[in-house]
């Protein structure tokens, strides 16, 4: 039985591949600061279960992980750990290089003082994977994709702390010889988002009959990417992705922010139709851009496909139905979620927006 340690564990992504690890027989030990997106309602089908162990600390507690690295012997370490919001990143960019920057740092010598340890096979299988983003390659105009090679042009406090953190990954490799894999990835959706983020935050003010906000012009455009497919990939580098190199994962789904609100509302009206009969489409409401609001992604994941087999499962529109109907099936997680202090704002400088990365 395979053991990972996975950092951030309780996020919308970890927590995804957190329930996908279990379900497959993998022993997970999963470190999570419980900060105002991490959330144990994601994970209450595993609580109980033996191969979870959760923990709850911060990622730059090089103590506190050299221990768990000692106690549970794991062959990977897989960080999901990041403050990840670009509004939030706009407002109080210090959270974001203390989390992505220097606790990236601190897991990253807890890590190799326990790989250097290791001896014969154990050393030669131990990963270390690291989950980055798209955002770190800057923005596209109208044609092209971002490769491997793009150079890195971060434009947003957040982008650059992540951007940071993926080059002290590549220098730990170098300097260090620590096994790492790197992968960056498009826009994600699925259950268990943060209602934040665009899509979870349009499904969740729609119900509600209030304004949909949607940035400048809306015509900003992401290659989405469904979580499910998301996980699989990282599961597919970290088994077969040779150490040192970087994937980077994208849904082949390029859409315009307004396209998926849109897409959005006529999912809710063919299954809840508001009561006076109007479409949801009318709740749009446009707002001042944000500062350095990158205008295209586009990734480019022929390098997983061609090396490692992997392509995405879900079409937007499959996972974007899906997503829809998980919300409204579970709108009790969604109410526990708001009980807390976020109440479907915009986090960062400007007016209401729609929190899209």
């Amino acid at each position: 039985m395979s053991t990972w340690l996975v950092t951030g564990g309780a996020g919308f992504i970890g927590g995804n591949f957190v329930l996908r690890a279990i379900a497959q027989g993998v022993k997970v030990v999963n470190l999570d600061a419980l900060t105002y997106a991490g959330n144990l309602d994601t994970l209450a089908s595993v609580l109980d279960d033996p191969l979870h162990v959760f923990v709850q600390g911060d990622i730059g507690d090089r103590e506190q992980v050299f221990r768990l690295l000692l106690e549970h012997q794991p062959e990977a370490v897989i960080n999901f750990a990041a403050e990840s919001h670009v509004d939030r990143s706009i407002d109080g960019p210090a959270a974001f290089v203390r989390t992505n920057v220097v606790g990236t740092l601190g897991l990253l010598e807890a890590t190799r003082d326990y790989w250097k340890a290791l001896e014969g096979e154990r050393s030669e299988r131990f990963r270390f994977l690291h989950v980055s983003t798209d955002e770190v390659y800057g923005s596209l105009g109208d044609t092209g994709t971002f490769t491997e090679t793009t150079p890195y042009a971060p434009n947003s406090p957040y982008s650059a702390s992540k951007a940071a953190s993926d080059h002290l990954v590549r220098a730990f490799h170098h300097t260090y010889g620590l096994p790492v894999l790197t992968t960056n990835c498009s826009n994600n959706y699925g259950p268990y988002h943060f209602p934040e983020k665009l899509i979870p935050l349009i499904i969740a003010r729609a119900l509600a009959g209030e304004p949909l906000p949607v940035y400048g012009d809306g015509k900003h455009v992401r290659d989405w990417l469904f979580v499910g497919d998301h996980c699989s990939a990282i599961h597919s580098v970290l088994e077969k992705g040779r150490v040192g190199e970087t994937y980077n994962v994208g849904g082949n789904a390029e859409k315009q922010n307004i396209e998926v609100v849109h897409t959005i509302c006529e999912l809710l009206d063919a299954r809840m139709p508001r009561g006076d009969g109007k479409p949801r489409s009318s709740q749009i409401a446009f707002v001042a851009d944000r500062p350095g609001h990158d205008r295209r992604y586009a990734i480019d994941a022929s390098k997983l496909r061609d090396e490692l087999g992997w392509e995405p499962a879900y079409t937007f529109e499959q996972g974007i139905a899906e997503t829809v109907d998980w919300y409204l099936a579970n709108q009790s997680w969604v109410e526990r979620v708001l009980d807390g202090s976020y109440r479907l704002e915009r986090i960062g400088t400007a007016a209401q927006g729609d929190g899209n990365t």
